[in-house]
């Protein structure tokens, strides 16, 4: 598992070739092994193969290609609805509309989703992770019909890989580590660990295509800027609310 962890890469060409439902199946039964928060298993999937829902879905996914390219798209979501439908059906009165609901589920849909892509990959499948999915939450919300308590947290394109791409680079191990307490980043430590990445070619092609004078600004001013990132934010707040996660504190 750990070598094939160290080659694996993102995969956003698809052969034409169907994801048998009896082999997708086996996956996500396995998936279910996933350590979840006080064994409620917090989380639903929502699978998705036909062409015209997949259309209908890739907007709110910037229309990336391999959305409808994919045989398979995987909404994962976390899910208090079945739980609390458990409770009140047994004369159990939930309390779980409620922003620690949501994180505690959204640790377990998340949880089930690497377990998921590990167990995938192995199998020889290829994988992209939408990290557009709480972009507009609110149009997958609509589009899966998505009930109260139920928010989408994870996207998966699955096929079986119709290209070999280079794989992404990473942060040395002893950038992310901490021994015992956080050790806070020095000037030193920062040029240090990201040295490689910034002087990747593709990367100072990155900045120079976008008239940068760091790969840096290209993150803070064209990708990931303030701006999107607190409109989103509000959107989310907007989704987490519809969908009864922030109906606290009760007036």
């Amino acid at each position: 598992m750990i070598d094939s962890l160290k080659k694996r890469r993102s995969i956003r060409k698809y052969a034409d070739k169907p994801v048998g439902k009896e082999l997708l199946n086996r996956l996500l039964a396995a998936s279910e092994r996933t350590q979840t928060m006080g064994n409620m298993q917090l989380y639903s999937v929502v699978v998705t193969r036909d062409m015209e829902m997949k259309r209908r879905l890739a907007p709110a996914h910037f229309n990336q290609p391999m959305v409808t390219q994919a045989p398979v798209v995987l909404t994962i979501c976390a899910d208090f609805n079945r739980t609390v439908r458990w409770a009140e059906q047994r004369d159990a009165v939930p309390g779980y509309d409620n922003f620690l609901s949501f994180l505690n589920a959204a640790t377990d849909a998340l949880l089930f989703t690497q377990t998921f892509c590990n167990l995938a990959e192995a199998e020889g499948l290829g994988i992209c992770y939408l990290g557009t999915t709480l972009y507009m939450p609110s149009q997958i919300i609509d589009i899966l019909k998505l009930p109260r308590l139920v928010m989408p947290v994870a996207t998966l394109t699955v096929g079986w890989p119709d290209e070999q791409p280079p794989q992404t680079d990473r942060l040395p191990l002893e950038s992310i580590t901490h021994e015992e307490v956080y050790q806070d980043y020095s000037p030193n430590d920062i040029d240090r660990y990201y040295k490689e990445k910034e002087e990747l070619p593709e990367n100072r092609h990155f900045v120079e295509i976008n008239h940068k004078e760091t790969l840096a600004q290209v993150f803070t001013d064209i990708r990931y800027t303030k701006k999107d990132n607190e409109a989103m934010s509000e959107g989310i707040l907007q989704a987490l609310r519809r969908q009864g996660f922030l109906d606290w504190p009760k007036r």
